[in-house]
């Protein structure tokens, strides 16, 4: 099992980055609240990982926190949570926004995360109500947005991203199409997944 890779971060393109390790680059699915503080291209970094093995795959998935590797693994114990949706949901809430809608039994905002449909959301609240507690705390939001002049691109990025994530075509254009113009990837895919959450 590969635990945790440091080494350089060679390409971010979300949800995917590649991290070169001793000579050795992998390929890693990250969710969005990891790819927000991700460094620059060619910097250090170390991401704490899950290793899913299938016959026709072996899928590496890295977080920027244990304690966000943790809550993917819990995530991925309920009947019908697969690995992509545990990414969708990471990506969709933060670790406090998780824990309020089971507290809450709020499905309707569960279910607006692409693949979580309302009887998949009810089994989330009947899984993991009671169970976040023991995870250690997530680390809050980072700075606010701030606009910043795009790479060439950016809109394409955040565009593969959501569809990554599960959202349709015309849900993902219609959420970039509203985004603020020279806004960075990160940004702008922390925008269009809060504007998502409220349609």
């Amino acid at each position: 099992m590969i635990g945790r890779l440091s080494g350089t971060l060679l390409e971010k393109h979300p949800p995917h980055v590649v991290l070169d390790a001793h000579g050795v680059g992998y390929e890693l699915d990250v969710p969005m609240s990891t790819f927000y503080v991700l460094p620059e291209l060619n910097a250090r970094v170390v991401l704490f990982t899950h290793l899913v093995v299938r016959e026709d795959a072996q899928l590496l998935y890295g977080f920027a926190t244990r304690a966000e590797r943790d809550l993917f693994r819990e995530l991925i114990k309920i009947s019908g949570i697969g690995a992509k949706i545990a990414l969708a949901i990471l990506s969709g809430l933060s670790s406090d926004e998780l824990a309020l809608a089971i507290a809450g039994e709020d499905v309707a905002r569960l279910s607006k995360v692409p693949g979580i449909g309302k009887k998949t959301a009810e089994r989330l609240v009947l899984e993991l109500k009671g169970r976040l507690g023991g995870l250690p705390n997530m680390p809050p939001d980072l700075a606010p947005l701030r606009p910043v002049d795009a790479p060439p691109g950016a809109g394409s990025d955040i565009l593969h991203a959501l569809l990554a994530l599960g959202y349709n075509e015309r849900e993902a254009a219609a959420a970039v199409k509203a985004l603020p113009a020279r806004t960075e990837v990160s940004d702008g895919i922390r925008l269009a997944l809060k504007r998502l959450a409220r349609v």
